[in-house]
């Protein structure tokens, strides 16, 4: 599994209810991408950086998102350049669903909830 951290600097600070906005504006997006478990998105506490932290199934559709195309979407959306920082995640514990998922050596394809 990966990790991709998305950071932008903003040019003006923005209200967490400014970013709430703007985030649930642009979420339906991510809805059903293949190969993403997860995004969350993030504000930092002075409101001058946002991003967002996915959680992929492989590098390969993490890539098929961060596209140039992506990158005009979000230079539009907030209006700054976006930074897009990669990180293996073999093993995630998920207190929600009350599991830890791992990749195994083989980084063959897990689901959510499948657990191990």
């Amino acid at each position: 599994m990966i990790t991709v951290f998305t950071t932008f600097t903003l040019p003006k600070p923005i209200t967490r209810e400014e970013a709430r906005s703007i985030f649930l504006s642009t979420a339906p997006k991510y809805q059903g991408v293949q190969g993403l478990f997860r995004k969350t998105y993030v504000l930092s506490l002075d409101g001058v950086t946002a991003g967002g932290v996915y959680l992929w199934n492989s590098r390969a559709e993490a890539d098929a998102l961060y596209t140039a195309s992506w990158r005009a979407f979000v230079r539009e959306k907030y209006g700054t350049e976006p930074t897009v920082t990669y990180f293996e995640s073999p093993v995630v514990v998920d207190n929600v669903t009350r599991q830890i998922l791992d990749d195994g050596d083989q980084g063959r394809q897990m689901q959510p909830g499948s657990g191990r």
